[in-house]
C-alpha cells in the first residue's frame, strides 16, 4: 500500500499487497498524523505529513478517518497520564474514536468490506491512535456506521458508549425495572449510560450541573439533581441497584455507596491503577493498585453488601453493534459542541484544557 506525500498534506489513493501470512503489506506507506513526541501542553502536538502506516494483521482494518473525537483520556495522556506505560513508547498517536470508510482489510476479516462506512474505538492502551488520516483497528473494534448520522456525530459515540456499556451490561448486568444512579450524567460517559439504561427499561436518576438538567431529562432520566444547588442525600429518595460514578471523588463514592441496595454494584471511572503506576512505577504501582482495589471490594462487601468495581473501556463487538442499533434508532447520541480541522488539534486541546468548551469536541479530516 502506498501513500504519497503532497504539499496539501492529504493522502493519495492506496493500493495493497496480500502476503503469504495473510496480512496486508504496506510499502512506502505514510500518511498525515498527529504525533505526541513528549508529554506536556497542547504545544507538544505535532501534525506530520509522513507518519508510517504499519502492515495490517489478518484481523485488522485500515480506516480512512473522516472524524475523530477528543476524549478526556487524550488530553490526560498528552499531559503525562499513563506515563509509566506510554513513555517508553513515545512518540505515539493520540485518539480513540473514529468514523470513516474501510480502506483495506486483513485476510481474516469477514464482516467488513472496502468502501463501507464504519465507526469504532480503540482500547485505552493503544499506541497508534486515531488522530491520523488512516487508522488501524481490529475487526471487533468496528461496526457499520449508523446511516442516519454524520461522521462527526458518529465519531463522538463509541469510546464513551462502550465505557458505559461495560459498566452497565458487563459488570452490573442491569435488567428491566432496576434503578440506576448516574453520578455526573452531563459528561459523555454519563449521558451514554443514561440512554443505555433507559433503552433497557431501567429507572434512572442522575446528578449534574444546572445546564444539563433539561437535556438529561429529555434523554429519559426520571430525576436530574443539580449537585451545585441541591443536597443530593436529601433530594434523592430510595435505594438503587447500581451506581455509575463518573466523578469518582471521595464524597460521591460515599454518597453513592450509601444509596445502594445490598447486592448492588458501585462502579467508578476513576480507578487508581494508572495514577499509582505513574507515581511508583509499574513494578510497585500495579500491585499496589490491585491491593487497593481488593481492599475496597472486601471492605464494602462486608460493610454494605455491595460489589465495588473500577471501570475501563474494552472492545466489545456485541456492545458496539447494539450501540450502532440504538444510535440508528435515535435512542443514543452524544451531542457535539464544536468541530476543528485536524490542523487545529492544538487549538482543540487548548480549548478543552481551559474548559472553554464543556461538550464534545471532534476533529475533522478532509
Amino acid at each position: 500500500m502506498r501513500f504519497l506525500k503532497s504539499q496539501s498534506l492529504k493522502p493519495r489513493p492506496i493500493s495493497a499487497l496480500l502476503t503469504k501470512g495473510g496480512s496486508i503489506r504496506c510499502y512506502v506507506s505514510s500518511c498525515r498524523a498527529v504525533l505526541l513526541p513528549r508529554f506536556g501542553g497542547p504545544e507538544v502536538l505535532e501534525l506530520r505529513p509522513d507518519v508510517p502506516v504499519p502492515d495490517l494483521k489478518p484481523n485488522e482494518v485500515l480506516v480512512r478517518a473522516r472524524a475523530v473525537s477528543v476524549n478526556p483520556l487524550d488530553t490526560r495522556m498528552r499531559s503525562g497520564y499513563g506515563r509509566s506505560v506510554f513513555e517508553p513508547l513515545l512518540p505515539l498517536i493520540l485518539g480513540r474514536d473514529v468514523s470513516g470508510e474501510v480502506a483495506a482489510v486483513g485476510a481474516s476479516v469477514k464482516s467488513l468490506t472496502v468502501g463501507q462506512e464504519v465507526f469504532g474505538a480503540l482500547h485505552p492502551t493503544a499506541v497508534r491512535g486515531t488522530y491520523a488520516d488512516y487508522a488501524i483497528l481490529s475487526e471487533d473494534e468496528l461496526s457499520p456506521k449508523p446511516a442516519s448520522i454524520t461522521h462527526v456525530e458518529a465519531s463522538a459515540i463509541p469510546f464513551a458508549a462502550l465505557t458505559a456499556w461495560r459498566a452497565l451490561k458487563c459488570t452490573a448486568r442491569i435488567t428491566e425495572g432496576q434503578r440506576l444512579l448516574v453520578a455526573g450524567g452531563g459528561g459523555a460517559v454519563g449521558f451514554a449510560a443514561i440512554q443505555l439504561a433507559v433503552a433497557a427499561g431501567c429507572h434512572v436518576t442522575t446528578t449534574c450541573g444546572s445546564q444539563s438538567i433539561n437535556r438529561l431529562r429529555a434523554a429519559g432520566a426520571e430525576q436530574a439533581v443539580d449537585y451545585t444547588a441541591e443536597d443530593i442525600e436529601g433530594v434523592i429518595k430510595g435505594k438503587f441497584d447500581a451506581v455509575l460514578d463518573t466523578i469518582g471523588v471521595a464524597e460521591t463514592e460515599r454518597i453513592s455507596i450509601n444509596l445502594l441496595n445490598r447486592g448492588g454494584h458501585y462502579m467508578t471511572l476513576q480507578g487508581e491503577a494508572a495514577a499509582l503506576s505513574d507515581r511508583y512505577g509499574l513494578p510497585i504501582g500495579l500491585p499496589m493498585a490491585t491491593a487497593v482495589l481488593l481492599k475496597k471490594r472486601i471492605q464494602y462487601k462486608y460493610s454494605h453488601g455491595i460489589e465495588y468495581s473500577w471501570i475501563y473501556m474494552r472492545a466489545d463487538s456485541e456492545g458496539l453493534h447494539e450501540i450502532q442499533r440504538l444510535s440508528e434508532a435515535g435512542k443514543l447520541n452524544i451531542p457535539v459542541e464544536k468541530t476543528f480541522s485536524i490542523t487545529q488539534v492544538r487549538e482543540a486541546h487548548e480549548a478543552k484544557d481551559r474548559k472553554q468548551i464543556l461538550g464534545k469536541v471532534v476533529l475533522e479530516l478532509d
